[in-house]
């Protein structure tokens, strides 16, 4: 199946991209940003100045829309029942406790269908939709090259680790609203914890910490530690960048044993994202490394190569191929061969709030569109 294209479609969508200290809506037609975004606070603490933040932001933003929404659509973390509305136990909003029907209460009051998801999940679908797959994609067919992609991982670091997963053009989201879940990996440098401890905020600060001496509660933001890192900042350079050389070696980690089962283009995004020229390295080292055998002899840890496509050179290697024609045999007709088997590991196009809009815009008219088949 194709991935949807919905770039001329003139359905209004509302969305909304919560987290842990704020709530940013959205309005989204043709795949694309209607009008200013809204931001609130989340106020995490407290249902129910949370719960009337998420209706005024609804309410601020279906305002100023030139017509009525189809539906609301928008990215909570979990863990939560996504079909039904209903948001479980939070971690970083701690007031959800005991499963709150959001869904079913915003269907009431704005008189839409509501959709719900994961931010990772939805990330994913965005950069499928109209960011990292389709350029890719275009990249190839202006190169003359016949390999075409449907498959997508989308990671995100921040705050905490997510992911997401479209296979040949639907979210894949598992039984359980889990598929995806790349936090649970195990941790690459430390198998006793799970890989969001090394793939985080809270990771690039601990490890500045460790290596500079220093207390946990000393240590900057990653935004200050790349700074830092890359000589902008004054501070400890060689701890900052070993802080997000570990961070490339976990990430890394965890996207190689994500990609042996997805086979599919990469994408990266999240607030610790800007900092690649110090973590993409390690990334692509971790991708493009070996397992040693019983005797000692090695094999690739992916049978794909992997490029980095923000990276010029690698880029063109991957556009390039090794496409040849071949013979058909017993025929005089010749065929196209590309035996180059590989996947690509770039940033996000669209930026990770407008991925995330995109992909609540997109899956919302999706499941419309299924319902009334």
């Amino acid at each position: 199946m194709a991935t949807a294209d919905y770039s001329d479609d003139p359905r209004i969508v509302l969305t909304l991209d919560a987290g842990g200290t704020s709530l940013r809506f959205s309005a989204v037609r043709g795949q694309r940003l209607i009008g200013l975004a809204v931001v609130l606070p989340a106020h995490g603490d407290y249902l129910d100045r949370c719960l009337a933040n998420i209706t005024e932001g609804f309410t601020q933003i279906q305002r100023h829309c030139p017509e009525p929404p189809v539906a609301l659509s928008f990215a909570f973390p979990g863990p939560a029942d996504y079909p039904n509305g209903i948001i479980g136990d939070l971690g970083n909003l701690p007031a959800f406790r005991g499963g709150v029907a959001v869904g079913p209460m915003l269907e009431e009051q704005f008189g839409a269908p509501v959709f719900l998801n994961n931010d990772g999940d939805l990330f994913a679908y965005g950069e499928a939709i109209a960011g990292f797959l389709p350029w890719t994609n275009g990249l190839l067919e202006r190169a003359g090259s016949p390999k075409r992609y449907r498959n997508l991982l989308g990671l995100t670091l921040g705050s905490g680790f997510g992911g997401g997963i479209v296979r040949a053009g639907e979210l894949f989201t598992g039984d359980n609203s889990l598929a995806g879940e790349v936090w649970l990996l195990r941790h690459r440098l430390d198998p006793r914890m799970n890989a969001e401890e090394g793939a985080s905020i809270r990771a690039v600060r601990r490890v500045y910490a460790e290596q500079a001496g220093i207390a946990f509660e000393q240590a900057p933001e990653p935004k200050t530690i790349f700074e830092i890192g890359t000589g902008a900042h004054p501070g400890h350079q060689a701890a900052a960048r070993e802080a997000f050389r570990q961070l490339g070696q976990v990430v890394g980690d965890a996207l190689a044993e994500a990609l042996t089962l997805v086979d599919g283009l990469a994408v990266i995004g999240g607030g610790v994202a800007g900092a690649w020229p110090l973590f993409l390295p390690a990334l692509m080292a971790e991708l493009n490394g070996a397992y040693v055998g019983p005797a000692g002899d090695t094999m690739r840890r992916l049978s794909a190569s992997a490029f980095n496509l923000d990276d010029p050179a690698q880029r063109e290697t991957f556009l390039r191929g090794e496409t040849r024609e071949i013979p058909v045999p017993g025929t005089e007709r010749k065929v196209r061969y590309d035996p180059l088997q590989r996947i690509g590991v770039g940033l996000t196009r669209l930026g990770t709030s407008e991925a995330v809009a995109i992909g609540a815009y997109a899956f919302a008219l999706q499941e419309l569109d299924r319902e009334h088949r």
